[in-house]
């Protein structure tokens, strides 16, 4: 963060100076919520949650180097107490953003926000200092504090912004005004949750309202491809790019094709000329992704031939997002347990699917081993149901639903649509489903791990690794695949 004096911090979010001998004094370190982060002159952030109240670990924050704590309550050593913790951190990341002047890249989308978020950094990281949130840090406490990261220094911050509802990107947008907006796609995920696709698309429409204008260098980067996201060229003032696989789209793939190993190749077109890419990332979804960044990369002036250079050897940033790696006993295990919805659900399969082609024809399998989508509300049943059976015309040689009701609706879609005997099967829990696994697979299979976080099936994945001794090895830092 920039350097900032206790009493300027104060000033900006309203709050009272406790036990603080030095108002003069500089915070100069990060700012944290985790009392095991603070470095010296750093600032951190005490939050009160239901099962840790970050107060009670002020004083060893301090002892451990914090400058002073942001507290909603006195705490017994230098601290600035305010009203609401998170209305505060947030008026500190508008602050120093609006300080610093650095180029604003907001994004979001209902799948896909936190792998293109990685590409976007890898981009312009090319192009100058950038800083981007680690994992997916896109609500109102975290955009602020991938915000608070940014220092004179910086050329571009990229920030990933979720919602949960109507107005929360909104919020997100004033706290750090972008300069670009890109929108993915609008899909199921959180439909429950939102009452409607045509209510998420309004809620992820916020992101291009808060652009300013083309005449003060707005930029919204749209997805052709979703009827959705496209009609939000409307609701803007800002300059419209749009990616996709469409005619008419701006910066465009064609040519769009796997590799035996699954990883997408294409012809990338842009305004300035096109580019070959084979990526490192495993799945054809990943191009609308590759299309989306490679936009944010041209508009800020990067070379067609640099972009496509960059596209063909980024990796993967963040833990649990397709991590592919190989045993040494010839299993692969593909690790997207971080999240699920059934856009992506379809998307990981079909990647499974083409990943495995090579296998199969060696007579190893694939297997899917998947658990729940959460917060999909009345459409929960039937997206269940479709999944399995996606799974079957796939033709996908296992499936394991693991968990409870939704896993039961994954295998009884897929037992609708034409599986038997023990094609599809399903289990009570993880530890369940790595008892079957560890009994049943072979050299060449190839097994893919996904649900909603909350299933917690990144267990599987380590256990079937650790099962090797690769744990650690395997993506520890979200990375790439090992083959």
């Amino acid at each position: 963060m920039i350097s900032l004096s206790l009493a300027e911090i104060a000033s900006i979010v309203g709050g009272q100076q406790h036990d603080i001998p030095d108002a003069g004094r500089q915070v100069t370190g990060p700012v944290v919520t985790d009392s095991r982060a603070v470095r010296p002159g750093g600032l951190f952030v005490a939050f009160a949650g239901e099962r840790v109240d970050g107060h009670d670990f002020a004083q060893g924050a301090v002892q451990a180097g914090a400058v002073a704590v942001l507290a909603a309550r006195p705490v017994g050593v230098p601290a600035i107490v305010v009203d609401d913790v998170v209305a505060a951190l947030g008026a500190l990341a508008r602050a120093v953003v609006d300080r610093l002047g650095t180029t604003v890249v907001g994004l979001t989308g209902s799948a896909g926000k936190t792998s293109t978020k990685d590409l976007i950094a890898q981009l312009l990281q090319r192009h100058g200092p950038t800083v981007w949130p680690e994992g997916n840090l896109n609500n109102e406490i975290g955009l602020p504090l991938t915000a608070l990261r940014a220092d004179a220094a910086t050329r571009h911050l990229v920030l990933e912004m979720g919602a949960r509802g109507v107005g929360h990107i909104r919020y997100l947008a004033e706290l750090t005004p972008p300069r670009i907006g890109v929108v993915l796609n609008v899909g199921s995920a959180h439909i429950g949750e939102f009452g409607g696709r045509e209510k998420i698309a309004e809620a992820k429409g916020e992101l291009v309202e808060a652009l300013p204008s083309a005449e003060h260098g707005g930029i919204a980067v749209l997805n052709a491809d979703d009827p959705y996201v496209r009609a939000m060229a409307a609701r803007t003032t800002a300059r419209t790019v749009l990616f996709g696989e469409s005619e008419d789209a701006a910066v465009r793939a064609e040519n769009v094709r796997l590799t035996e190993l699954g990883q997408p190749a294409f012809t990338l077109h842009t305004p300035s000329g096109c580019s070959d890419v084979t990526m490192r990332l495993y799945g054809e979804h990943h191009v609308s992704n590759a299309l989306a960044a490679a936009a944010v990369a041209h508009e800020l002036g990067m070379p067609v031939d640099e972009i496509a250079t960059a596209l063909s050897e980024a990796g993967t940033l963040s833990r649990w997002r397709m991590e592919v790696t190989e045993r040494a006993d010839g299993v692969t295990v593909v690790n997207d347990a971080y999240n699920a919805n059934p856009e992506s659900m379809r998307a990981a399969l079909r990647a499974l699917v083409a990943m495995g082609a090579a296998a199969k024809a060696k007579g190893g399998r694939t297997w899917a081993v998947l658990g729940e989508m959460a917060e999909l509300g009345e459409e929960s049943l039937a997206e269940h149901d479709a999944v399995g059976r996606l799974v079957v015309r796939l033709n996908v040689s296992k499936l394991v639903a693991v968990g409870g009701r939704e896993a039961a609706w994954l295998d009884m879609g897929a037992k609708n649509e034409g599986s038997w005997g023990e094609e599809s099967v399903h289990v009570s829990d993880a530890r369940a489903a790595v008892d079957l696994l560890r009994s049943e697979l072979r050299p060449g299979d190839v097994v893919l791990v996904k649900a909603s976080r909350s299933v917690g099936l990144e267990r599987v994945a380590a256990a079937l690794l650790d099962d090797q001794g690769m744990v650690g090895a395997a993506g520890a830092e979200g990375g790439a695949a090992t083959r």
